[in-house]
């Protein structure tokens, strides 16, 4: 039989057969004594692990396994006749030796299928005895045929692979070994290729990156368990498990070799740390547990850099060189399978490089003799971009040969030249990409390698420094393929005017490289981009581009994002400080790419339009010329003119136009765009001026749609809370609001506009579920629309941030009463921007514009409010309204 033994729990006959006959001394062997010898043993290693950072954890892994091996073999005696039929095995992780303080203990009882039978009764006793002591046991009991069958599993096969023996002689051992021999199951060239495709679907579902906010440190990739199917590989293939030995048979180098011990011994002590303190078998390094291992593996805060954050770029760093070199074993493990393939020579200027079954192999067997041929290698992958990788001998090579790249300060002005060659020719992003994975980039520009692996502890920034940089560049490398991405409505059509595409490469590449050094990373970035630019011979100007691009890639974003890019003169201060359309088109770009290489889920199509209606703004501002700034007035009437040609072209009239114009407020023309404002106009036909009408549509920049994402129009007769019952209701309905303008019309009329996108983009609301929602909220009492009561998301609770509620005082112009900036910064969580609405509407002020803003954990909201009689705040008003928003911000514990 398999799995299970009948009768699970002994009954208590056979429960006395393990109880001690000294009540205060337990017998070996029952659950009394594993357990207090096995918590003994526990405390002992954890003060080892905590006491000495520099303890072996290979010798308290084996501490571990040995103590429960006495522990398991102690219950077997005790349950088990001697002379019984029966061989007992550890499988798993339990018979590679590597027991951690909540692993799973698997064991495997090999017996005939009589024997099974005969001996039911004394096996629950055993296991029984070992789930009674609180051991989290795994087991099967199997005769040889059966161990052939159960092996057809591959993940049963695997742990089979590793099975020692606890109770059994040389006849079971060879019996066992005969039973899932490749002659039996899986042979070898079967195995790899399963195995192969289960390390890539693996590494897919950990999101095909080791560089996720909560790594799993044995199954994601880069993890230990990259480093077990190594080991699988080289048991099956080459007949040992043993990696050492792949050195003398010329399948690993003895550099190879030692990195990978080190950076698996790296990694089993950070899942030792996880265990003590999880308390639990946890293997993703969650945020609940980050901040204690990383002080419980003596890191300490600095200036620059926290203490969970080197804990986090160490295994980073880790996780990387794993990959690295798993990638060029398994490339051996192929050839010894497959056999060699016959070299296939690159013609031309790439002569000394060839083809060996697709992987790009250097021809010199004594490659490289200097760091120009490192160059001219990437240049040769990039021009034959199509081949499946770097052949592993020159891998090899080319980590040996690392120490003997200089950096670019260092360098001849000839291997300046060939980087430059790289970044002019064909797909330089998958060269730096291969450059950086590869340790070539961080050498040639030591400031990247010190950025390689290092995260920021928040949730806005989702990959490590260095992957977001690779991220920006391959967004990038995206606009210049020409080929147009809904999800960026103009970046096709203003890639081609750059003069030199490399200068938004160099860009992308240092704009984040200062980060973790302190100070502004936007300043320093630009010093270390202008010492590289000018180093490597470019012209001042392109240099001077540069070293902008660096210092002001976050410019554009705050604006859009923070500042009502429809008021002409923020729009005007925007076009002064980016000065010509080269700058713009550059930093257009740039931003794009950095926004949406931040996080998967930053990018959205509100950013997309808000980006494109800003660049579309201030390309206009500098045809006009800076020295002519439009002004309000004029922004109006060629708005209001632009719409009453849509409106015309459905077939409208002049004057019924002029009547629904006169129905809209006056500001609506200067703010908003031409389209819009025909829409909100088509809208009000068919109402009265006191009836409530609701409109929603998808939002498109330039044609382009994106699902989900909305524009909603609500006008309705003003009146207290309509602002709180409209934001609760969206928020109801599972829409964030990414930016809210609240105009008072004609007659006591309202016209709100809201931009909105799904917190879910898989189910997002349709248009006509809004409208039918929103509807049916104004149409009753709004005292009754309530903020939803949702839980805090698990991962918001390890980040909180003091809240800052700012305020400040305005006069815009004469078309607007003075008004008030709210601004506020707090820790994002459901349901917050309804709460804070609530609270506005509690205070009885109105809200005139609100530009909503969040960064991972963090939300930045600015609102434009008045008392009820459309006043500024005055200090009272101010600090009953700061003490309403810190009591809603920190009374919340949800």
């Amino acid at each position: 039989m398999t799995g299970p033994v009948a009768g699970d729990r002994p009954d208590e006959r056979l429960a006395d057969r393990s109880a001690a006959p000294d009540a205060a001394t337990p017998a070996a062997g029952s659950p009394a004594a594993i357990r207090a010898a096995l918590s003994a043993v526990d405390a002992a290693l954890a003060q080892r692990f905590d006491s000495d950072p520099d303890a072996d954890i290979d010798r308290l892994l084996r501490a571990r396994t040995d103590a429960v091996d006495a522990q398991v073999r102690a219950a077997w005696q005790a349950c088990i006749d001697e002379a019984a039929p029966l061989a007992l095995f550890a499988v798993g992780g339990y018979g590679r030796g590597e027991l951690f303080p909540q692993s799973d203990i698997d064991l495997l009882v090999l017996a005939d299928s009589q024997a099974q039978t005969a001996q039911a009764e004394q096996l629950g006793c055993f296991f029984a005895s070992l789930w009674d002591a609180g051991l989290p046991v795994g087991h099967a009991v199997r005769s040889a045929e059966q161990c052939t069958e159960a092996a057809a599993d591959l993940s049963v096969l695997t742990a089979m692979l590793e099975a020692r023996p606890l109770a059994a002689g040389a006849v079971a051992q060879m019996a066992l070994q005969a039973a899932i021999s490749p002659s039996q199951v899986w042979p070898a060239r079967e195995f790899f290729i399963a195995k192969r495709e289960e390390l890539r679907l693996r590494h897919a579902r950990y999101g095909d990156t080791a560089d996720n906010l909560e790594p799993n440190l044995k199954e994601g990739p880069g993890g230990m368990r990259d480093v077990q199917t190594l080991h699988w590989m080289a048991l099956r293939i080459i007949g040992t498990s043993d990696l050492e030995s792949l050195v003398s048979i010329g399948q690993l180098g003895p550099d190879e070799l030692t990195t990978l011990e080190r950076e698996r011994r790296t990694l089993s002590r950070l899942r030792f740390g996880l265990h003590l303190v999880a308390r639990k078998r946890e293997e993703r390094l969650r945020f609940d547990y980050q901040k204690l291992l990383a002080e419980r593996l003596g890191h300490v805060d600095n200036a620059d850099n926290l203490a969970v954050e080197q804990m986090m770029q160490g295994f980073y760093r880790s996780a990387a060189l794993v990959l690295r070199i798993g990638e060029r074993l398994l490339q051996r493990f192929e050839e010894q399978i497959e056999g060699e393939a016959v070299p296939v020579s690159l013609d031309g200027v790439f002569e000394a490089f060839e083809l060996r079954r697709d992987y790009i192999a250097a021809r010199d067997a004594e490659w490289p003799r200097d760091a120009s041929e490192v160059f001219a290698l990437f240049a040769a992958w990039a021009a034959h971009d199509e081949i499946r990788g770097l052949h592993s001998q020159t891998a090899r090579a080319l980590a040996e040969a690392l120490a003997r790249v200089p950096s670019f300060v260092q360098a001849e002005p000839a291997l300046r030249e060939r980087f430059i060659k790289i970044l002019r020719g064909p797909h330089p992003v998958h060269a730096l990409e291969r450059m950086a994975r590869l340790g070539v980039l961080g050498r040639w520009i030591p400031a990247f390698s010190k950025v390689s692996g290092r995260m920021q502890f928040d949730l806005f920034h989702v990959y490590t420094v260095d992957q977001h940089t690779l991220a920006v560049l391959r967004n990038l490398a995206r606009f210049a393929s020409g080929v147009a991405d809904e999800r960026f409505s103009i970046a096709h059509e203003v890639w081609p005017r750059l003069r030199k595409p490399e200068l938004l490469l160099l860009a992308g590449l240092f704009h984040d490289i200062a980060k973790g050094r302190g100070g502004d990373h936007s300043e320093l970035g630009g010093d270390d981009a202008r010492v590289f630019c000018s180093t490597m011979g470019l012209s001042e100007s392109d240099t001077a581009l540069v070293e902008w691009l660096v210092r002001q890639h976050l410019l554009m974003s705050v604006t859009a994002q923070k500042q009502d890019i429809a008021d002409p003169d923020v729009i005007h201060r925007f076009a002064t400080k980016v000065a010509d359309r080269e700058h713009l088109d550059h930093l257009y770009l740039l931003t794009c790419a950095d926004i949406a290489g931040t996080s998967p889920k930053l990018w959205n199509a509100w950013k997309d339009r808000l980006l494109a209606d800003l660049y579309t703004a201030t390309r206009l501002a500098l045809r006009r010329g800076l020295e002519h700034p439009v002004a309000g007035a004029e922004r109006a009437a060629e708005t209001r003119e632009a719409a009453q040609a849509m409106l015309a072209a459905f077939g409208a009239r002049d004057d019924e136009i002029a009547a629904l114009f006169a129905r809209m407020p006056e500001i609506a023309f200067q703010r908003g765009r031409p389209d819009q404002i025909a829409w909100q106009a088509a809208s009000l036909r068919g109402i009265a001026l006191g009836d409530t009408r609701v409109r929603a549509r998808p939002v498109s920049a330039h044609g382009g749609a994106h699902a989900g994402a909305l524009e909603v129009f609500v006008h309705s007769p003003d009146r207290d809370g309509l602002f709180a019952a409209i934001v609760a209701t969206l928020d109801r309905l599972g829409l964030a609001i990414q930016q809210a303008r609240v105009l008072d019309g004609p007659q006591g009329a309202i016209f709100d506009t809201f931009e909105v996108v799904p917190t879910d983009p898989r189910q997002p609301p349709s248009a006509e579920d809004v409208e039918r929602r929103l509807e049916a909220t104004l149409a009753g009492p709004l005292e009754r629309i309530k903020p939803a009561r949702r839980a805090q998301p698990r991962h918001l609770r390890h980040f909180r941030i003091v809240p800052q509620i700012v305020f400040a005082s305005f006069n815009k112009d004469e078309a607007a009463s003075a008004r008030t900036t709210l601004s506020l910064v707090c820790t994002d969580r459901p349901g917050l921007l309804a709460d804070v609405a609530q609270t506005l509407r509690k205070q009885r002020l109105r809200v005139y514009d609100a530009r909503i803003a969040t960064f991972g954990e963090r939300a930045e909201d600015v609102f434009q409010i008045t008392d009820g009689r459309d006043r500024a705040l005055d200090e009272t008003q101010q600090q009953a309204l700061r003490d309403a928003l810190l009591a809603c911000l920190e009374g919340d514990s949800r």
